[in-house]
C-alpha cells in the first residue's frame, strides 16, 4: 500500500467559495445516493418582513429537502421583537414548507438566543452542542409539521 498523502498539499485560509461549491457538490452526490433523493428535492426558502419605509423588520432563511424544512436563521430587529413577528415569520415558513411537501422541520438555537421560542411553537429538543463561547450551548430541535 502506497502513501499518496506525501504528495498532497494542505492549505488553510478564510472562506473559499470555490472550495465550498466543490464540497457541496461532492456531499450532494453522497447524500442523494444514500437517501434516494436528487437536486430537484432541495430548494432555498426565505421569509422577509419590511416596514412602510422599506426597512427590514425581520426574516428567516432556510431550505427544504426531501420533506424536511431546515431553518438556518431567524432574526427580528430589536424594536419589533415583542410584536409577534417571530411567530408570524415562523408560521409562514412552516406553511410554505408544507406546500412544498415537508412534514418535519429542524432548527438549532444558542441558549442565549431563542430555544424557548421554538419550543413554544412545538419544537422538541433532540440534542445539544456544548462549548459555545460564554458557556452557552447550541440546542438542536425538531418538529413534525403534519
Amino acid at each position: 500500500m502506497t502513501d499518496d498523502h506525501n504528495n498532497a498539499t494542505v492549505s488553510v485560509g478564510n472562506r473559499d467559495s470555490e472550495l465550498n461549491e466543490q464540497l457541496s457538490k461532492g456531499l450532494d452526490e453522497v447524500n442523494f445516493a444514500a437517501t434516494g433523493t436528487s437536486a430537484a428535492d432541495q430548494s432555498s426558502l426565505s421569509v422577509k418582513v419590511v416596514d412602510e419605509s422599506g426597512e427590514l423588520v425581520g426574516g428567516l432563511a432556510g431550505w427544504t429537502w426531501a420533506g424536511l424544512l431546515g431553518i438556518e436563521m431567524l432574526w427580528i430587529r430589536a424594536d419589533s421583537r415583542k410584536d409577534g413577528w417571530g411567530s408570524r415569520i415562523l408560521q409562514a415558513a412552516e406553511e410554505e414548507a408544507r406546500l412544498r411537501g415537508c412534514d418535519r422541520a429542524c432548527v438549532s438555537s444558542f441558549t442565549f438566543q431563542a430555544p424557548g421560542f421554538y419550543q413554544r411553537h412545538g419544537y422538541v429538543e433532540t440534542g445539544r452542542t456544548l462549548g459555545i463561547p460564554g458557556g452557552a450551548e447550541d440546542v438542536h430541535m425538531f418538529k413534525r409539521l403534519d
